[in-house]
């Protein structure tokens, strides 16, 4: 028996269960095609691992972990595949409870210590497999303890890692963490000794406050500004990825954006925020506002497909299928997602495998094509409901 099955976490937020459209099918051709598609790439993931049982570069355990949740999650026989994968990551167990290695070129945030060990103690615990619940429960208090509680604007955020010259914390660190946290928490109940390993939550709602433009809740003097702004989330408290304005008095501003956007109110889930308060409602409605799957919105190609994984796994989880737009129409995000990956989906002529890259930007790995078709993989199980039929 696994101990979570996927991401079912609705149970942690009773509100979200009364959500309209929770768990709209595809219909049923597309869900044939859909289940194609991930059968295609749950083969073409299994071609590509190293005998080591990683993929990728093993300096990145989590370069393994996402693959190896994807392929979890379909449903799809790949014991040998899993077992030889969930070996590689017990490898890479550290006596801090961290779950990373130190690579062989350095780089600004060292070994990306907290967001390789999140991930990778997801697809642990996705396993099932008993012998890794130690594992799992190290690596929660690994996080607990990485969780940045300084007097900064940092405070309640999650970094790469706090011994590096990188700024601490982040809002992509941050979500994989407070996800991470949440998916792994009923490992808790069989923890023998010791106190639970939690995150202080009201901290992170007050990290999540200073990503989110939204001048009632930041207190950080670029929130304001533009009406298209107002809402959404941008990448550190001190930096947005999309860039900045200068508005019609002069203020400095920073852009929101997709990806982000997403991830935080993803996080705001996690963080037990109302469905119904400002923070949540303001997200979504930017979400909605700035709805399109032809770009990551504010970034273009970049990050493209990241985006799609983490809106999948937003969206899943508020309970959301339709969206309603700003002509009056609405649209079925399942739908429109499961169409548009199947679509993107290279099919190799030799033996009729396939896989995802994004051959428009290459930032933030994304020229990589298996962490590409870990991201589309997940986001595409998301939409169509697993196991693969």
């Amino acid at each position: 028996m696994r101990y979570l099955v996927g991401l079912l976490v609705l149970p942690l937020f009773p509100f979200l269960v009364q959500l309209p459209n929770a768990g709209a099918a595809l219909d049923p051709s597309l869900q044939r095609e859909t289940d194609a598609a991930i059968r295609r790439a749950v083969k073409w993931l299994i071609s590509r691992q190293s005998p080591a049982g990683y993929w990728s570069n093993p300096d990145y355990p989590a370069l393994t972990a996402l693959p190896l949740w994807a392929i979890i999650r379909s449903g799809l026989p790949a014991e040998r595949t899993v077992a030889a994968a969930v070996d590689y990551i017990r490898s890479c167990a550290r006596p801090d409870g961290g779950i990373y290695r130190k690579p062989r070129q350095k780089r600004r945030g060292g070994g990306l210590k907290n967001y390789n060990t999140a991930l990778c103690m997801i697809a642990l615990f996705e396993s099932g497999q008993k012998d890794v619940l130690p594992l799992v429960l190290k690596a929660r208090r690994f996080l607990s303890r990485s969780q940045h509680l300084d007097d900064d604007i940092y405070y309640g955020g999650m970094g790469y890692d706090a011994r590096t010259d990188r700024a601490y914390a982040d809002l992509s660190n941050s979500y994989i963490a407070y996800e991470a946290m949440r998916l792994t928490e009923s490992a808790e109940d069989m923890r023998r000794g010791g106190p639970r390993a939690t995150l202080n939550w009201e901290a992170a709602r007050r990290f999540l406050a200073r990503v989110q433009n939204l001048p009632e809740f930041n207190d950080l003097p670029w929130a304001g500004g533009s009406h298209e702004e107002l809402g959404g989330f941008v990448y550190r408290p001190d930096k947005s990825q999309a860039g900045v304005y200068a508005d019609t008095n002069g203020v400095i501003r920073f852009r929101t954006y997709g990806s982000m956007t997403y991830a935080g109110l993803l996080s705001l889930i996690y963080a037990e925020v109302d469905r119904n308060d400002p923070r949540v409602r303001s997200a979504f409605d930017w979400a909605r506002r700035h709805w399109t799957l032809d770009e990551n919105p504010g970034m273009g190609a970049d990050g493209l497909f990241y985006f799609y994984n983490v809106l999948a796994k937003c969206l899943a989880v508020l309970g959301r299928s339709s969206i309603p737009l700003q002509d009056g129409t609405s649209i079925d995000w399942r739908t429109e997602l499961a169409r548009r990956l199947v679509s993107l989906q290279k099919i190799e002529a030799d033996g009729g495998l396939g896989y995802w890259v994004n051959e428009k930007s290459g930032r933030w790995w994304e020229s990589d094509p298996v962490l590409v078709t870990a991201y589309s993989l997940l986001a595409l199980e998301m939409a169509s409901g697993t196991p693969a039929r």
